[in-house]
């Protein structure tokens, strides 16, 4: 059985930012994920077999973009 889901980071007033976020994380996505900025929202499609697997990829993913978003926001001072 295939599991899929889709993470959307939306945030019009902060897009620029969203993209460099994307694109800092695109280098680590697996070939089970694709990401795609579109409509003013960075979205990230991740399909598995199983759901073990998506909640670690998921809890990778989030943390990395946590760590990105704090980086980006450093850059700004």
């Amino acid at each position: 059985m295939k599991i899929s889901t889709t993470i959307e980071f939306k945030d019009e007033g902060a897009m620029q930012i969203a993209k460099k976020i994307a694109n800092s994380l695109a280098p680590d996505n697996l070939t089970n994920m694709r990401t795609e900025v579109k409509n003013g929202s960075v979205c990230i499609h991740i399909t598995t077999e199983k759901i073990t697997s998506l909640i670690a990829t998921l809890d990778d993913l989030l943390m990395n973009a946590k760590v990105a978003e704090e980086i980006a926001e450093k850059l700004k001072e």
